[in-house]
């Protein structure tokens, strides 16, 4: 009994499970250009910190699937159904995300992959690096 609790161990040891991009993301966090660019007074941070809250109290996710498909939705609370769900397509290879047309299935946006591990994945604009996304795996 011993010896296959040890053989087991010592294989997950030697073969970690490497995380998978496969699975929902629900966005928890988002940073924007916007704070760089405009001086702040007074009205103008509460007008910002409104527009961050009414974010949040939408679920945005994105499901990526096996099959290089993904699907972006926002979730109502007490709905089954997703509401605003756009499919697209991508490639994902560690440290960058592409997000594709699915017709022409040329790159739409580039995002680089700041952090990925199996529960939390961080990624920011190519383009612009101050736009930042946080997402956290969901069930």
């Amino acid at each position: 009994m011993k010896t296959l609790f040890l053989g087991i161990l010592l294989w997950i040891i030697i073969f970690p499970q490497d995380p998978s991009i496969v699975g929902k993301w629900q966005l928890v966090k988002q940073t924007s250009c916007i704070e760089d660019e405009i001086s702040m007074d007074e009205e103008s941070e509460a007008l910002i910190s409104d527009m961050k809250t009414r974010g949040k109290r939408t679920s945005q996710i994105i499901e990526f699937k096996d099959n290089n498909n993904a699907e972006e939705s926002t979730k109502i609370i007490n709905q089954r159904k997703s509401y605003n769900s756009k499919g697209m397509l991508y490639k994902f290879d560690g440290t960058s995300l592409y997000m594709l047309d699915k017709r022409s299935r040329t790159i739409i946006e580039t995002f680089v992959v700041e952090k990925f591990s199996s529960d939390s994945l961080i990624l920011s604009n190519s383009a612009r690096a101050c736009e930042t996304k946080v997402f956290i795996k969901i069930k």
